[in-house]
């Protein structure tokens, strides 16, 4: 089979290796498309790879080919979205039922070979069944809206809540999909490019903000603070202004992953009290039972329309254009959100 694997930092090789054989407990999936995630880009660029070669790709759909032995779900032609975390299912959080806390875990595309390939195996239970209607291509898209939910479902939302979502990129966005379905008040969208803010709009949000037009201090001094705040960016200076710009008893959630030092001035940490806010971190998208009600309702949202993430889709690649997609999603003012490489596409198995 074909396989766009990672050899070296910021090198692509377009390989011919063996199909993978599933284990008794898993399948083969014949890929059909995959996604291209923010956290794919500093394991090509920047070598955040656990080893070379790595076959990266963890946002996937494809259609079951062969299947384990002791599988009992799933058959031959099932067309199917895949959770890549793989728990180790033994250690105290896995038997609590927090698998995304698992210390021992395994993840498709990261630790274990990924979907930029014809075919890739996955444990059964990592399996969701995707009805007829929903296009494989949307499919491909679950992953990164579950991350979404998963955030949402770490604080009480209710009806009418102002809410505030900082960052624009695949995650802010799908957040803004989420907190749609959910039916809250007033949304705002912060971020510095234009493109992803035009598409924040046309997906449901009420209000852009761009801080290169804007002064977010004068802007939220007029419209008023924040009672849910969302940080999606994973930027440090956002992350100071999740606190900032949350009103009194406002939820905070961190989603967005930080690669740099987070410095508060004393009375921007001190808002923390004075305002009595609650925070709370998010890491990734999974609960009990496995791989969690943030699959089952992201496949439910967009088997029936409520969510649709098409509008975030904004180019399709094979796996010849190699590094092309990553490319284009790491350039100033990308018009990029969620890049797909096309390796199966819709046909059957």
């Amino acid at each position: 089979m074909k396989a766009l694997a990672v050899t070296d930092i910021a090198k692509f090789e377009l390989q011919d290796i063996d199909i993978p054989k599933p284990t008794e407990e898993e399948v083969l999936i014949k890929v059909s498309y995959v996604g291209v995630c923010g956290s794919d880009l500093p394991r090509y660029f920047e070598g955040g790879v656990h080893q070379y070669p790595q076959i990266l790709g963890h946002e996937f759909s494809g259609i079951v080919t062969e299947v384990g032995k002791n599988v009992t779900n799933l058959k031959k032609g099932d067309r199917v979205a895949v959770a890549p975390l793989v728990p180790c299912n033994h250690c105290e959080q896995c038997k609590s039922g927090h698998p995304q806390l698992c210390l021992n875990y395994s993840f498709i595309g990261s630790r274990r070979p990924g979907a930029m390939a014809e075919y890739v195996t996955a444990p059964e239970e990592n399996c969701l069944f995707v009805p007829e209607n929903l296009d494989l291509k949307i499919a491909a898209t679950i992953e990164p809206l579950t991350v979404a939910i998963h955030g949402l479902e770490r604080v009480q939302t209710y009806a009418g809540q102002k809410s505030l979502v900082l960052g624009a990129g695949t995650i802010g966005l799908m957040t803004v999909l989420a907190l749609k379905a959910r039916g809250v008040g007033e949304i705002t969208v912060v971020d510095l490019n234009p493109h992803k803010l035009e598409i924040a709009k046309k997906i449901g949000a009420d209000n852009i903000v761009n801080p290169l037009k804007e002064n977010l201090d004068e802007y939220f001094k007029e419209n008023g603070l924040a009672d849910l705040v969302l940080e999606t960016a994973g930027n440090h200076i956002t992350q100071v202004q999740a606190v900032q710009y949350a009103n009194r008893k406002a939820s905070v959630v961190f989603i967005g992953t930080c690669t740099k030092p987070i410095e508060f001035e004393p009375e921007q940490f001190e808002l923390i009290l004075r305002r009595e806010l609650e925070l709370k971190g998010s890491w990734m998208s999974y609960s009990a039972p496995f791989p969690g009600f943030e699959w089952e309702a992201a496949l439910r949202y967009l088997a029936t329309g409520e969510v649709d993430t098409t509008p975030l889709i904004t180019g399709i690649y094979s796996l010849e254009d190699k590094a092309l997609p990553l490319e284009k999603m790491r350039e100033k003012d990308t018009k990029e959100v969620k890049v797909l490489y096309e390796i199966g596409g819709q046909e059957n198995g």
